[in-house]
């Protein structure tokens, strides 16, 4: 069994726990590993249905196995079952218990205004896995194509991870959305998706977007939120203004949670030479986003690309320090490569900036202030 990192903070979290992440990220998996006193699984209907119509029946099974660790899984589909929570954790006789929930949609908990228990419960974020789970040790290319969800990444039966990775696409993506009703119109949305999938790692503009996907421009934001609500992906903005002057692009770009979630989408899984470049830069994004979920980090990823075209791949923000990243499929590095971040900490006036390429190789070297190191390197570096 692989330990997660988050796995220490939820079990010394003094409050109760609600751990939030896409489907197959190993939520349940890592919940079952610490000892409980109750299980209650919303995915099971009968479960569900029994707990839909009992109202009191969360109360009579904590106190017939006198519980005080409870394990809630797939809390999203019973968000009023939270009310009932915060009635048992206010009373006095029961400051020792201690909550354990699991969800995937943060978007239904939303939409059904549900109570997310203010001060008594502790929000985490659990990703696919990430490179120092493995001590940065991880397969490059076995992530390119794959992914990186637990069951994916420990397989080797590629028949089956394709297989697999093709149906969660098509039940996940597709099929949760539809089944909770959180579009109006989905043949307005599935052209929207389907356009979508095609600017991964590129800077989208929402009229263009629009114009393809034959819908209002209005409703593009819209549809990015409820990815974003759904942990299916997440978008990154340009640089804040606080920190340059320039005329930068404006336009968001978008990026899946899972490199094997998106091959599955597309129904192709070869990270050939046309395709290396969004997969390489989709698996750094994802690591650096996930690897802060891990650690709590307060983190900011933004673009940055003027209006001529330079254009670093990715700034992060990581409490006083910026790190400016390139991504190259190789570790091949010509002095062309090192233009954009030289221009970059010369015309961003911050006292701490920090410059890398990260590559899918395996050379490491030094190019003046720019660092070049393969991208699990990059990462610890980062204290990722």
């Amino acid at each position: 069994m692989i330990i997660r990192i988050i796995t220490e903070n939820v079990l010394t979290s003094r409050k109760s726990v609600l751990l939030l992440g896409p489907r197959q990220v190993g939520k349940s998996t890592l919940m079952e590993s610490i000892s409980m006193d109750l299980v209650i699984n919303l995915a099971d209907e009968i479960t569900f249905l029994d707990y839909s119509t009992q109202p009191n029946l969360l109360n009579e099974f904590i106190s017939q196995n006198n519980a005080k660790s409870i394990f809630i899984d797939e809390i999203q589909r019973l968000p009023k079952l939270l009310n009932t929570i915060q009635t048992i954790i206010d009373q006095d006789k029961n400051k020792k218990i201690k909550f354990y929930l699991t969800g995937s949609s943060p978007r239904k908990l939303k939409r059904e205004r549900a109570n997310l228990l203010p001060g008594r419960l502790v929000n985490f974020y659990l990703g696919p896995f990430i490179s120092s789970e493995f001590d940065y040790q991880m397969n490059t290319r076995k992530i390119l194509e794959f992914g990186a969800l637990p069951e994916m990444y420990l397989s080797n039966d590629e028949m089956e991870k394709k297989r697999v990775l093709k149906s969660y696409a098509a039940n996940y993506i597709k099929e949760e959305i539809k089944a909770e009703a959180l579009v109006r119109n989905l043949d307005s949305f599935a052209r929207f998706f389907s356009e979508c999938i095609k600017h991964i790692g590129q800077f989208i503009d929402h009229t263009k977007l629009a114009k393809h996907s034959k819908i209002s421009r209005h409703a593009i934001p819209r549809y990015f939120e409820i990815l974003e609500d759904t942990l299916v992906g997440k978008r990154i903005f340009p640089l804040k203004e606080d920190y340059q002057s320039l005329d930068l692009i404006k336009h968001p770009k978008f990026y899946f949670f899972d490199n094997g979630v998106y091959n599955g989408i597309l129904g192709n899984f070869t990270a050939s030479s046309d395709r290396i470049g969004a997969l390489s830069e989709q698996l750094v994004f994802t690591q650096i986003l996930h690897s802060a979920w891990a650690r709590e980090l307060d983190i900011t990823i933004s673009s940055f690309r003027t209006r001529s075209g330079t254009e670093v791949d990715f700034i992060v923000e990581i409490e006083k320090t910026l790190y400016a990243i390139e991504v190259k499929n190789s570790d091949n590095i010509i002095d062309d490569d090192l233009f954009a971040l030289s221009y970059f900490k010369e015309n961003i006036k911050h006292p701490h900036i920090k410059l890398f390429i990260f590559h899918m190789g395996t050379k490491t070297s030094k190019r003046g202030s720019i660092e070049v190191l393969p991208w699990q390197e990059g990462l610890k570096k980062m204290g990722l």
